[in-house]
C-alpha cells in the first residue's frame, strides 16, 4: 500500500502546502486504485507545515502532491525520504490520479514568498 498526502481545501488541492486547510491522505493499493481516504488537519501554530514530517511519516506517507511550496519544506520532505511532486492543481482525487497514471511530474518550481501567486 501507497499513502498519499496532499494538501487540502475544499476538496482541491491547495495551491501553496504552508497555506492548507488539512491534508488529505489517500491509500492506494497494488492495483493503483484508492481504497481509503481520511483528512488530517494539522496545528494552527504549524504555519509553515515543514514541521509535519513526523506525523505524515507516522501515517505511512509515502509521496507528498502539491501545489507549490517553499524551498525548506520540500527539503524536509525529501530528507525524510517523501517524494515531492509540485505543480498539482485541482479535485484531489484527480490530481492524485494524474500522478498515479504518470501524467503529473514535479514542475521543481519553488515558492519565493509567502506571497507567492500560482
Amino acid at each position: 500500500m501507497t499513502k498519499i498526502a496532499i494538501p487540502s481545501r475544499d476538496g482541491q488541492v491547495d495551491a501553496h502546502f504552508g497555506h492548507c486547510g488539512y491534508f488529505t491522505i489517500l491509500t492506494i493499493d497494488q492495483d493503483k486504485a484508492i481504497v481509503a481516504e481520511e483528512t488530517f488537519a494539522p496545528p494552527a501554530e504549524c504555519g509553515c507545515r515543514s514541521n509535519l514530517v513526523g506525523d505524515l511519516l507516522t501515517m505511512g506517507v509515502t509521496a507528498l502532491i502539491a501545489g507549490n511550496m517553499g524551498q525548506g519544506a520540500v527539503d524536509k520532505l525529501r530528507q525524510a525520504g517523501l517524494t515531492v511532486v509540485r505543480g498539482a492543481a485541482g479535485p484531489v482525487h484527480a490530481a492524485a490520479r494524474a500522478w498515479l497514471d504518470g501524467q503529473l511530474v514535479d514542475r521543481e518550481e519553488l515558492c519565493q514568498s509567502h506571497d507567492c501567486q500560482h
